[in-house]
């Protein structure tokens, strides 16, 4: 490993720490993340509570949750196969982070949809004044 590497920083376009980010930041992403918080989900019960996300969606978005190394994919050699998904310790590492986020977003909705309707009230003006 390089020693004279520079430190992370998610603004610099070439940083590695972006790519992450913005899987953290994908809201199925930072959804899964969650809801395998309470310990291992079969692909049919994690859409179920994820809710409106599609299978192909999903699939994807678990694949590169594994290859970031954020859940384990473990399948049982059953018939019909079985396969379940669950955090690894660095996956459980961001449930602080996301429970967090996850507040401020519930705690400021009323906020932020009385300021959306601010803004969209004074863009519906400015046309009518045209």
């Amino acid at each position: 490993m390089e020693t004279n590497a520079l430190p992370a920083n998610v603004l610099d376009p070439d940083c590695p720490s972006r790519v992450i980010f913005q899987r953290i930041g994908d809201k199925w992403a930072s959804l899964v993340v969650q809801v395998l918080a309470d310990g291992p989900v079969r692909f049919s019960e994690l859409r179920k509570m994820v809710h409106v996300v599609t299978p192909k969606v999903l699939t994807q978005t678990l694949r590169s949750l594994e290859r970031d190394g954020l859940i384990r994919r473990t399948v049982y050699a059953q018939v019909p196969p079985r396969v379940d998904y669950e955090l690894t310790a660095l996956g459980a590492s961001l449930l602080g982070p996301l429970k967090q986020l996850r507040q401020w977003a519930e705690d400021h909705v009323p906020s932020i949809l009385e300021a959306r309707d601010v803004y969209d009230d004074a863009q519906d003006e400015a046309v009518l004044r045209g």
